[in-house]
């Protein structure tokens, strides 16, 4: 992806058009959603097609979040963002505190069992309510409980790994 030196982070989506003044739905993966709005400019992808964009506006309508984005004044213009991934700057992003991490610092982390076995990396999270869930992939998919200090043993972000307390063959 085009920027050099900047790393690309997938917050959300555009969704359909919003009325007729070029406005758009907006699906953000962002917690809470409304961070979305912090973020600065929006790298918009779809494909191998790509364009930064201005945001001039993200207000709440009703229970989700609209845009307006420079150079999109009418419904025609809006529709043809739908779909489109919205990126930004990991730099944009508030510093953690200790022990807290953004979901995208963890993808593609290594997975072990605190005897050393490689269990594989880290794919994605899920957000399932009760706790989040690493999904694992190597060998075969793993589910795994984000339980600090009872499954979850170490996080090493500079290491690149995970430590688990986990049983390989479970």
């Amino acid at each position: 992806m085009s920027g050099e030196g900047v790393n690309w982070v997938v917050v959300g989506k555009i969704g359909a058009p919003h009325g007729v003044k070029g406005w758009v739905k907006l699906n953000s993966f962002t917690d809470p959603e409304d961070n979305i709005a912090s973020y600065r400019p929006w790298r918009l992808r779809h494909g191998s097609e790509e364009k930064t964009v201005d945001v001039l506006a993200v207000e709440p309508r009703g229970n989700r979040l609209v845009a307006q984005l420079d150079g999109f004044e009418d419904r025609d213009a809006a529709a043809g963002l739908t779909g489109m991934e919205i990126l930004v700057d990991r730099a944009c992003f508030e510093p953690t505190a200790d022990g807290e991490y953004y979901w995208t610092d963890l993808l593609g982390l290594e997975v072990l069992t605190a005897d050393g076995v490689a269990l594989g990396r880290v794919a994605e999270l899920l957000e399932t309510g009760a706790n989040d869930v690493l999904v694992v992939t190597g060998d075969r998919r793993l589910l795994i409980p984000f339980i600090r200090d009872q499954v979850i043993r170490s996080i090493d972000t500079e290491a690149g790994r995970i430590v688990v307390d986990w049983d390989p063959d479970y």
